[in-house]
């Protein structure tokens, strides 16, 4: 995108805005004020293990902290980072996107390589671009993709363990592919909603889900929807995973869904085999 052009927009008099400085013979008041308010949009992958979640909060390390506090290092001005999804803690993230408001004028090239020599090695900016002023990170998104990785193995990958769940048993990928399949389309998914969630509205619409592998052990279970609701992906993973184990079927995975009642569901899959793959818009 073309960098913004400036915009005017109207102060009350008295402002101390002017076209000349006092005591010059031709000062002239002006009633309007430049503003040179860009909205920056960032792409950024991040290693969650070490972080409590994207969002804020007090007396734990998260991504959104330590983004904003190199952001306001860069800029020298306060600044709220909005993200497409607040994701959990020990989550990771391959394009997790994000914008903030700024009157700073670097350039976007100069964003991007300062935040990476000023971030730890387990975040990084891929993109930085301009979007329009009304772009919004979490209301502007259409859709996201997210991956659950899982080693079906019982030999541990001692260098992956951080981003990936290992069952040893051998998992049914029959059973697992039609429990999938029951997702896709538009339903209420309050059997895999945890409690604490925010959202009013349970129904989501899934447009893919689907178990991709095995490729030496390593399965990747893939959902992508137009929205998820609190721990949403991990509780449908530790579902299916009961399916792969022969401890539910895949008929009895759609009543379940059906009932729309948590404690039908299987157990929440741990954080680290889980990343936000894509957010479309």
């Amino acid at each position: 995108m073309r960098e913004p052009t400036f915009s005017i927009r109207n102060v009350k008099s008295g402002s101390g805005l002017c076209s000349r400085q006092q005591g010059n013979p031709y000062w002239i008041p002006l009633s309007f004020e430049i503003m040179g308010d860009r909205n920056i949009k960032l792409v950024v992958a991040y290693d969650g293990t070490r972080y409590h979640g994207w969002q804020r909060q007090r007396n734990e390390i998260t991504i959104q902290e330590v983004l904003e506090k190199q952001i306001e290092m860069m800029t020298g001005e306060p600044v709220k980072l909005i993200a497409s999804g607040r994701t959990d803690a020990g989550v990771h993230a391959l394009n997790q996107v994000c914008n903030f408001i700024t009157r700073s004028t670097i350039p976007l090239a100069s964003i991007k390589k300062g935040l990476n020599s000023l971030l730890p090695d387990d975040i990084f900016v891929k993109e930085a671009e301009y979007a329009p002023i009304q772009f919004h990170s979490r209301y502007s998104a259409k859709s996201k993709t997210y991956e659950y990785r899982i080693l079906n193995s019982e030999t541990p990958d001692i260098f992956q363990r951080r981003f990936l769940w290992q069952i040893r048993p051998a998992l049914d990928i029959k059973e697992i592919r039609a429990c999938l399949s029951h997702l896709r389309g538009s339903h209420d998914f309050s059997s895999f909603r945890s409690s604490g969630s925010s959202n009013t509205d349970p129904v989501r619409s899934v447009l893919i889900a689907e178990i991709n592998g095995p490729d030496e052990g390593l399965l990747r279970i893939v959902i992508e929807a137009d929205g998820f609701l609190r721990h949403m992906v991990r509780n449908m993973v530790g579902t299916v995973v009961e399916a792969g184990l022969g401890k539910i079927s895949s008929r009895r995975f759609k009543e379940i869904l059906d009932l729309q009642d948590r404690r039908l569901a299987g157990v929440k899959a741990p954080p680290q085999g889980l990343f936000l793959v894509n957010v479309g818009y």
